[in-house]
């Protein structure tokens, strides 16, 4: 597929993560301490801040002056809102939120990547849905409309001519926590979805849901950073000192990941089991965890491209220049 080729090669990991306010929205405590609150979703993708979370990285690099607190949020949308209302700081996301909200003004900057590939296209079991030819005039669900899932269901689908109804097509499109898809299947509320990992290893062994389309295939699938690590421009200039010690501690979560991958899983299915009250079994996790790549790095080049094809199918109203919202002088 001309989409897929465009950015074969290229490897990009954008890990979700906002930092916004370090030292200023969240300055400090009662007790005069500063505070920065860190946000993240319970996928597989989003481990690095899991692991970060369990080991204490954050805090040994912050230091004990500086107190460090967690949320979790559903969906990008959720996590930009709070990152422009101060409520947290840093943290892991997609980056469709985070384009969307730098075109609209946001005063956002990516630093560093988190994890690539891991979106796979899956159909229910009673959905009859066998291949793309199927998808005509079903339902689909993605996290938000215009999330990084969605943007690369949609960028894929554009090869076979299948829009959503939002651009013209038949393809009906709804929004929800990928904790919930099964029960959806089940209920027959929805065909298909363009899921991050672990869910879709899961909606296959729980659900006997069929994959369609896996991560190798899926558009930006190996090469879009899936989460990034943001903050403002804003606290890059008032503190660049803790902006550096958070891309630090995420650097630290990132190399045990490569070091110790079974406790880093053991580690990620608490944590997700915390959030969301599902467990996942052993080889789920194991499926899963093969879909995903951590790292730091970040490819200017994919991230342009996924814009653009944001773009073509209208989450964007016109191409935005990027190279202002890339930041990476805090990787190593």
């Amino acid at each position: 597929m001309k989409k897929k080729s465009m950015i074969l090669g290229l490897t990009l990991m954008l890990g979700a993560g906002v930092l916004a306010g370090c030292g200023s929205n969240n300055a400090s405590t009662d007790g005069g301490e500063k505070k920065v609150v860190i946000g993240y979703f319970p996928n597989i993708d989003h481990a690095p801040a899991m692991v970060a979370r369990e080991k204490g990285f954050y805090e040994k690099e912050l230091g004990k002056d500086v107190k460090v607190e967690y949320k979790t949020f559903p969906d990008g949308g959720a996590f930009m809102t709070a990152l422009k209302t101060g409520d947290i700081d840093a943290g892991l996301v997609g980056p469709a939120p985070v384009m969307n909200n730098f075109t609209n003004g946001a005063d956002v900057k990516i630093i560093a990547g988190g994890s690539s590939g891991g979106t796979a296209i899956v159909a229910s079991k009673q959905s009859g849905i066998n291949s793309v030819k199927d998808f005509s005039g079903k339902t689909f669900i993605t996290p938000g409309v215009g999330c990084t899932h969605d943007v690369q269901m949609e960028t894929f689908l554009q090869d076979y001519g299948v829009k959503s109804a939002r651009i013209g097509g038949t393809l009906k499109h709804v929004t929800g926590n990928p904790a919930q898809y099964a029960s959806m299947f089940e209920s027959g509320k929805v065909d298909l979805a363009a899921v991050p990992e672990p869910w879709a290893s899961q909606l296959v062994k729980k659900s006997g849901a069929k994959i369609i389309v896996d991560s190798k295939k899926i558009s930006y699938g190996t090469t879009l950073p899936n989460t990034i690590l943001v903050t403002s421009g804003k606290e890059i200039k008032a503190d660049k000192d803790v902006v550096g010690k958070i891309v630090k501690a995420q650097e630290e979560a990132i190399a045990f990941i490569g070091k110790n991958p079974e406790e880093a899983k053991n580690i990620t299915v608490k944590a997700i089991k915390d959030i969301t009250k599902q467990g996942l079994d052993k080889d789920v996790m194991d499926q899963a965890w093969t879909h995903i790549h951590f790292t730091s790095d970040v490819n200017k080049d994919v991230i342009q491209q996924f814009a653009n094809s944001s773009v073509e199918l209208k989450f964007l109203k016109e191409k935005p220049d990027f190279a202002s919202l890339i930041d990476t002088q805090f990787i190593n």
